[in-house]
Parts: structure tokens; sequence; C-alpha cells
């Protein structure tokens, strides 16, 4: 599965078109399960909005596992390939 995660990643680079804020911030937080495992840093402050932003949607992911994260990622891709053309 990590062939086709690492393939996944190289493909979002070259969408014909940026992937809506849902979709990145969805994209983000598969990412960072993957590559780093459930999020245990402390939430940022209340002026770092994207910054929060990111932190819940990595935290949103706790408990999956690193394959459950790299199987929605490639799903994920493939659905935004589809839609953006590549």
């Amino acid at each position: 599965m990590s062939e086709a995660f690492e393939k996944a990643v190289e493909e979002v680079k070259v969408l014909k078109a940026k992937p809506d804020q849902s979709e990145m911030t969805e994209l983000y937080g598969l990412y960072k399960q993957v590559t780093k495992g459930d999020n245990d840093t402390d939430r940022p402050g209340f002026f770092d909005f994207v910054g929060k932003t990111k932190w819940d949607a990595w935290s949103s992911k706790k408990g999956l596992s690193k394959e459950q994260a790299m199987a929605k990622y490639v799903d994920l891709v493939e659905k935004l390939k589809v839609k953006y053309g590549i």
C-alpha cells in the first residue's frame, strides 16, 4: 500500500486545478496521520486560524491506523483526479 500512497502524494501535486479548502484539509489530516500517527501536540492559539484548522484535521483522524489512513488518502486522490484531472 505504501507504493500507492507515494504515487498518490505525487499525483495530487500535478492536478489540473487545486482542490478546494475542505479537500486540502482532508488530505493534510490523512497525510499527517500516515506520516506521524496520532496527533499528540497542543492545539495552536486562538489567532492561529490556519494552524487550528490543520490541527483539527489531523486530530480528527486519531485512531486510524497508518494503513487505514493510506487507503483513505489514496481513495481521496483518485476522486480528486476524476474531479480535477491530471
